[in-house]
């Protein structure tokens, strides 16, 4: 098999057994706005908030060498 299909599927397994583990619903607070949402839900958001952060940052730096 494919290398990178294994590591993306041990990756995929990971991904379950943490939301499963992590399924408890969670209240969040900030100024006036509150949200009910499971722990492993927010968790995932936040990541792929800074993931998206991550990557304009990247691109804004290599834009600016050219």
């Amino acid at each position: 098999m494919n290398f990178k299909l294994i590591l993306n599927l041990v990756i995929a397994c990971f991904v379950l057994i943490f939301a499963f583990q992590n399924a408890v619903v969670v209240k969040i607070q900030f100024l006036f706005w509150s949200v009910s949402m499971s722990r492993s839900l927010l968790i995932l958001v936040f990541v792929g908030i800074g993931v998206v952060i991550g990557w304009l940052l990247n691109s804004y730096v290599s834009f600016k060498r050219k």
